[in-house]
């Protein structure tokens, strides 16, 4: 695939239309969205609404307009049949004869705002076995191994849709016109990188396995190019994009005596690991793939461990657990 050629053209040649249409709602919601973001700071729509989410986390108005930008553009195709995401309680029903129900985080990192750091949206996109009744929550609980698209758009010094529709993993830029052109027509992790991910100031409420891990990664030798370098921003998009890049590895695990971790699976750790596997490297919660999980609960959580396979095989060594990948 050729660089300079536009989304719709790049769609055109590797999904059929219904799904291409799709995908191009969700885009064209990710560019409004970074035109929001870029002038946050002169609207009011910067600070916190004075509610909490159905996750009981304080809700920023950026949070609530994105996720309105998404319903508006999604609505406007008759090929999606529901949306599932962090701001709604539950299944947001748009079209009985949808073929596609979604799964987004609007505006991940959206604390990052009030500081312009790195921030973006989110989405995992399935087909539903109903089609022709109204969408329910038992349409979503599919595991990662049966979407058809995910892909995050990272609002930073450039607005960047990354995406995959089961071919690869691929990059697309905004450009000033609007439209998203192909700039990385194949993303590959390197099976080893040099940098781990994680907010260590919890370093004491994870589990013995991952503060040894961490412990390692801090050690010297020369001979594994060790120290590794510690980078967290604090939004999913942002630290994963840099392991797109760079390699790596991002940790986000749960706390000493909890099953589950902080992200979510359908709308954050799933779409994120299709991306990964995808650019060659893997993603696991720490006993088993994440593509593999079998959701629950819309707004379900897990641990998650991902970015290039040989540091999570590293990792997963340390967590006591066969590995899985």
């Amino acid at each position: 695939m050729n660089k300079g050629i536009t989304l719709t053209q790049y769609l055109d040649e590797t999904t059929n239309s219904e799904l291409k249409e799709v995908i191009l709602a969700i885009a064209a919601a990710s560019a409004r969205i970074s035109e929001a973001v870029r002038f946050a700071g002169l609207s009011d729509i910067v600070g916190e609404v004075g509610t909490t989410n159905v996750q009981g986390e304080v809700v920023q108005k950026l949070d609530l307009y994105s996720n309105e930008i998404i319903v508006e553009e999604l609505t406007k195709t008759i090929h999606c049949g529901a949306v599932v995401s962090e701001e709604t309680d539950g299944v947001l029903a748009l079209s009985d004869s949808g073929k596609y129900i979604i799964a987004t985080d609007p505006l991940d990192g959206s604390g990052n705002i009030d500081i312009a750091a790195p921030v973006g949206t989110i989405y995992a996109l399935w087909e539903r076995n109903n089609i022709g009744q109204k969408a329910t929550a038992d349409d979503f609980m599919q595991p990662g191994d049966n979407v058809l698209s995910t892909g995050y758009a990272l609002y930073g010094s450039s607005t960047i849709l990354v995406l995959s529709v089961g071919k690869g993993t691929v990059g697309f830029t905004l450009d000033a016109s609007g439209s998203f052109i192909l700039s990385t027509p194949a993303y590959q992790l390197s099976e080893n990188g040099k940098i781990y991910s994680l907010n260590q100031g919890n370093i004491n409420k994870f589990d013995e396995g991952v503060q040894e891990f961490v412990n390692w990664c801090s050690e010297n030798d020369k001979a594994t190019s060790r120290p590794y370098a510690l980078r967290y921003i604090g939004s999913m998009v942002g630290d994963l994009h840099r392991t797109f890049i760079k390699g790596g590895i991002f940790i986000y695990p749960a706390n000493k005596g909890e099953t589950k971790g902080k992200l979510r699976l359908m709308y954050e750790c799933i779409p994120m690991a299709f991306l990964v596997e995808q650019a060659g490297g893997a993603a696991t919660d720490g006993k088993q793939r994440i593509l593999s999980l079998q959701p629950t609960d819309i707004h379900e959580r897990t641990a998650i461990f991902i970015g290039s396979k040989n540091n999570v095989a590293k990792c997963q060594s340390f967590l006591k657990q066969p590995s899985t990948v």
